[in-house]
């Protein structure tokens, strides 16, 4: 039935195994094994995918409130007080991870031995309430109603290219729409969306050459010399392997958000982190948000 829940919970038998750290060929066939073991049918199969049936429905339903009831538990427990020690997972995204919260989340273990850290990057949204995270920092808003979440940083971005490219092609021309120019494009999420959308209107005529799911891999496509790329003014400002275009609108902000499960907020070493990540973030904040 775990396997059945991911199934539900995910949408596909891919996105179940990865979710379960298997392969897909695994999922299905204990899946199938567990149909033809119990007789019952969980999941209509199509060309477009598997459906639940309304057995399977039944059950899940079942499951999914042994299993809140479980995670409600497992929360209470680990919110109990016991002073600033125990075990703290933050989940972030691609460079903000890396570039920003990697350093705070190191000067927070140094000045706190009993606290286990760890942080985890990924393009996923970690679930808090189910425990998958006990604080994320990323863009947008949270979709949990259990989620207390405060606004801790702002990000500028800009239009950068490398020397080799402008030399090439010349700076962009706004005023016809950036025809003849190349840009990098990201996979289009609801936080990101800004950055695309600013890009699309400031260079509606350029030709998009790549898409990346990330900025690291913009960054090192835009060095390349083949492309515009839109990156984050504090990881790119200081490179003289890039360089800030004029743009007749100022670039992107996106907003960042700390995000813990109400059952969290007022666990000593959880309280201690996101002041003390709050206090670095704000002393940044000019690095993070230039004029």
């Amino acid at each position: 039935m775990r396997i059945a829940l991911a199934v539900v919970r995910h949408g596909s038998l891919s996105a179940a195994a990865r979710a379960l750290g298997t392969t897909q060929p695994t999922v299905s066939r204990r899946l199938d094994a567990f149909e033809r073991r119990t007789g019952a049918k969980l999941f209509e199969r199509a060309k477009e995918g598997l459906t639940p049936t309304p057995l399977c429905a039944a059950l899940i339903e079942g499951m999914d409130r042994m299993e809140e009831g479980a995670l409600t538990v497992e929360r209470r427990l680990a919110a109990r007080d016991t002073g600033l020690q125990g075990s703290i997972t933050v989940t972030s995204l691609d460079w903000f991870g890396d570039y920003v919260m990697a350093p705070i989340m190191a000067r927070f273990g140094g000045l706190h031995p009993l606290v286990s850290l760890a942080l985890i990057n990924d393009g996923r949204r970690y679930n808090l309430s189910r425990g998958e995270a006990d604080i994320a920092f990323r863009p947008g808003v949270f979709d949990q109603e259990d989620i207390i979440e405060r606004k801790v940083a702002e990000i500028a971005f800009g239009l950068y290219a490398s020397p080799a490219y402008l030399e090439q092609h010349g700076l962009p021309d706004f005023g016809s729409g950036c025809a003849g120019q190349s840009i990098l494009m990201l996979h289009e999420t609801a936080p990101r969306t800004p950055l695309t959308d600013w890009l699309r209107n400031i260079a509606p005529d350029a030709r998009s050459i790549l898409r990346t799911n990330g900025i690291w891999s913009q960054l090192a496509a835009a060095e390349s010399g083949e492309a515009l790329a839109v990156l984050p003014r504090l990881l790119v400002d200081k490179r003289l392997t890039l360089r800030r275009i004029e743009t007749p609108r100022p670039g992107p902000v996106l907003t960042v958000r700390m995000g813990v499960h109400q059952d969290m907020r007022k666990t000593p070493r959880m309280r201690a982190f996101m002041d003390f990540a709050v206090r670095e973030l704000e002393l940044r904040a000019a690095e993070l948000n230039p004029r």
